[in-house]
């Protein structure tokens, strides 16, 4: 597709999104605007006409995005975190938006209702969003019927995280819960996350302990995968737990590490609004250097023996890249489409191409890590 067109296609959405469609969407109830899009791109969807419509409008290729991942061919590095996609309804539609990937979930052992409403704010000035919904889903059986028959046609992972009830501030049942979800999706997707950090889930974040994590792992050890184990930790950990933690990893089967979850901090200079509510985990901006400090510690550390999916405050290019250069080998994002426009994805796509040529590198997989090396 043409560099000049592709341009001028996305200069065009954006402004469209951004003088109309983003202060409709702005002066609504957060959680409904996301109810709302998701039905509509689930409608999206289901059509071959309108996702080939879609790939019009928004895709981009270039073969210098194009990595062979544990066994796995990513179109390019930048996918949809999980969070966004709870009941995992957005597959079909992900591809034609741009995205190389896509995580489902976060799904657990049963179903969800989540935290109590209101569980979605805006942080206008600070580009970010306070969640607190609690690991709302349908749950693993529901979701893994829904999944088993369907082809995707991009890289997909589950994540897969224990349900939020008072059940599982018991270890034992919280680790029964984590393996009801990993053995529903054992042969579902390309990879799958154990979700270790959602800061809004009753019993907190147990398994940030390395003893309980390597109970954990354990367990799941045992369960017959054939895709890779990532693990998803949060951005709010010490060097000392760390570092215990990726020693517990090394254990295991864990083939990447996923950096980073929400953040709890609400003393973050990046964060600027007056108002802050005091529950939830914070997204986007705020979350940037926490994510990137993170992944630049545990490339130092650990080089290749882990990959890292760099997930935080990505806006743009030069976001993306910088975790790119800190060690991570893809990036995933949702508040930066949410505040840029859904076109943001072909740019950041478009602008890697760019920094990767103007730096010398021939492909994605070369600059991984090239600032820390």
């Amino acid at each position: 597709m043409n560099n000049l067109f592709v341009k001028g296609r996305n200069k065009a959405i954006m402004l469209a999104y951004k003088s109309v469609l983003k202060p409709i969407f702005f002066s609504m109830d957060p959680e409904n605007v996301h109810d709302k899009m998701v039905s509509f791109g689930k409608t999206l969807g289901a059509s071959s006409l309108t996702r080939g419509i879609l790939r019009l409008t928004f895709g981009y290729t270039n073969p210098v995005l194009e990595q062979d991942i544990l066994g796995i061919r990513f179109r390019n590095p930048v996918g949809l975190a999980a969070g966004f996609d709870k009941n995992a309804e957005l597959h079909q539609i992900l591809p034609g938006v741009g995205f190389g990937f896509g995580e489902l979930g976060s799904i657990t052992g049963y179903p969800c209702e989540g935290n109590f409403k209101p569980r979605l704010w805006r942080l206008r000035r600070s580009k970010g969003l306070v969640v607190y919904y609690g690991l709302k889903n349908k749950g693993c059986e529901i979701i893994s019927n829904e999944l088993r028959t369907r082809q995707f046609d991009i890289p997909i992972g589950i994540s897969v995280a224990m349900t939020n009830c008072r059940d599982n501030v018991d270890v034992a049942n919280a680790l029964n819960d984590y393996a009801k979800a990993f053995t529903s999706f054992q042969n579902i997707g390309e990879y799958i996350t154990v979700n270790i950090s959602c800061p809004n889930a009753e019993g907190g974040q147990p398994f940030v302990d390395p003893e309980k994590l390597n109970l954990l792992l354990g367990k799941l050890d045992n369960i017959e995968v054939k895709k890779p184990v990532f693990v998803k930790i949060s951005p709010d950990l010490n060097p000392g737990r760390i570092d215990e933690i990726l020693s517990v990893l090394k254990q295991h089967r864990v083939h990447g590490i996923i950096c980073s979850n929400l953040t709890k901090k609400r003393s973050n200079p990046a964060i600027i609004d007056g108002i802050v509510p005091e529950k939830g985990g914070i997204s986007g901006a705020p979350v940037r250097d926490l994510s990137d400090n993170l992944i630049s510690y545990i490339y130092k550390k650990e080089k290749d023996r882990f990959v890292i999916i760099g997930c935080g405050g990505i806006f743009n290019a030069r976001d993306a890249y910088k975790k790119i250069r800190a060690g991570a080998s893809l990036v995933q994002m949702i508040t930066g489409m949410i505040f840029e426009g859904p076109q943001v994805i072909s740019e950041i796509n478009m602008g890697l191409v760019k920094l990767l040529k103007k730096d010398g590198y021939r492909n994605v997989k070369e600059a991984v890590g090239a600032d820390v090396k």
